[in-house]
């Protein structure tokens, strides 16, 4: 009998750890939107896109930089800025993700990290290899 009670009691308990551990791991996701979802989402979105040619300008006495995204597929653009070190060839990205949330009463979607992909310096190499095959 009190062997039976320990069992139940042990179950509820990984049940109740389980439960919670999903809880924040779903919490902790951080999906992938489009412009528009992410001005009106109300969690951290990761958005992605590309640097729109001049837009970008950063402040380095604050660490602010203010850029605008654009998604070619959607023909949407939308103002970033990011509190921190400018990333290196910032300006030269292929495709820019940032994540973070949007603020309504700014109309800026504020960034806490950005990923930046930059072109590949082997990427010309590739092109010359099947040249010469």
């Amino acid at each position: 009998m009190k062997r039976a009670k320990l069992y139940v009691i042990g179950a509820v308990l990984i049940l109740a750890f389980a439960g919670y551990a999903l809880t924040g791991f779903r919490e902790s996701l951080t999906p992938y939107v489009p412009f528009d979802q992410a001005r009106s989402a109300d969690r951290v979105v990761q958005v992605a896109g590309g640097l729109v040619a001049g837009s970008s300008s950063y402040d380095s006495d604050s660490k602010s930089l203010l850029f605008t995204m654009e998604d070619k597929e959607r023909g949407d653009t939308l103002a970033v800025t990011y509190e921190g070190v400018k990333p290196a060839n910032f300006e030269d990205a292929i495709s820019i993700v940032a994540i973070g949330r949007y603020s309504n009463e700014t109309g800026v979607f504020q960034a806490d990290k950005l990923l930046v992909k930059c072109p590949s310096k082997y990427q010309g190499l590739e092109d010359e290899t099947k040249s010469y095959g």
